[in-house]
């Protein structure tokens, strides 16, 4: 604090000045430069015999001490696991379905809220109704449509072996498409992609045609890009139903091929 005192030692509190933290060093002055200026002092009633006092209080810290706010540990998000508990409970049901032999019972408005689809099977024009009776859905399985509501629900797949990881994907990416799960279509899609080899390829990238699955096709060509890995995909079961039924497929392969081969020349001359 910088103070201005008085005929009678005490601060003028017009002519007082307070300053931040300063780190001090021998080579560096610390002060006011608009504290006052002369002629303000010669006028001022402040001077006593041609002189005045500056009072400086100074106080100095050794270190600083910061303490963090606590904070409040807030626990993830347990949406998922409430309503895989509402599912599981069937309370409030007010929808069912029948599959391949089973029923599954749900409710409209989760449904309606994750796929748009089920939103306008429910409440659009093309409205199901309130009836009781069971909705049949003939071109999926039943441990498909158990995985596909688990989905719904919790944001999750539920646990399967590995070795029906593989059918699975394939099925419930079908699945996916129909109901615009998008982020379901994806997770089946980099599964798929993981599960590239030549004896899968061929039906991995029928099913990427048929279901509009870009980066995954795109994955496909470039394993088959490979003479190699081709040579072995065209003996397997699934190339004959891709040669049949995706046509535009094979023009894609043969132009990945040229360009691989083009690619390959290239890096060879250099």
């Amino acid at each position: 604090m910088f103070s201005l005192l008085d005929q009678h030692g005490k601060p003028v509190s017009s002519y007082t000045g307070t300053s931040d933290t300063r780190e001090l060093s021998a080579h560096k002055g610390h002060g006011f430069g608009g504290f006052m200026r002369r002629v303000q002092l010669d006028e001022s009633e402040h001077l006593k015999d041609d002189s005045f006092t500056v009072k400086v209080d100074v106080t100095i810290m050794s270190e600083f001490h910061t303490q963090e706010t606590p904070s409040i540990l807030v626990p993830p998000s347990d949406l998922h696991r409430h309503l895989g508990v509402l599912l599981s409970s069937k309370a409030g049901v007010d929808v069912k379905f029948q599959v391949g032999g089973e029923t599954f019972s749900a409710h409209r408005l989760v449904l309606a809220a994750r796929s748009p689809v089920f939103r306008a099977e429910f409440f659009g024009q093309m409205r199901e109704g309130t009836t009781t009776e069971a909705i049949r859905i003939d071109d999926m399985e039943a441990p498909v449509f158990n995985a596909l509501l688990t989905f719904m629900y919790t944001d999750a797949l539920p646990d399967m072996k590995q070795e029906e990881e593989y059918a699975m994907a394939q099925h419930l990416l079908v699945a996916a498409d129909k109901y615009n799960l998008e982020r379901l279509k994806l997770i089946c899609e980099d599964k798929l992609c993981n599960r590239i080899d030549t004896s899968s390829v061929a039906t991995i990238l029928a099913l990427a045609e048929q279901r509009q699955c870009h980066e995954l096709k795109a994955a496909c060509l470039v394993f088959l890009s490979s003479p190699t890995n081709l040579g072995a995909a065209m003996e397997s079961e699934g190339f004959e139903f891709l040669t049949k039924n995706c046509p535009g497929v094979i023009k894609d392969l043969l132009k990945s091929q040229v360009a691989a081969s083009i690619l390959g020349k290239r890096n060879s001359r250099s």
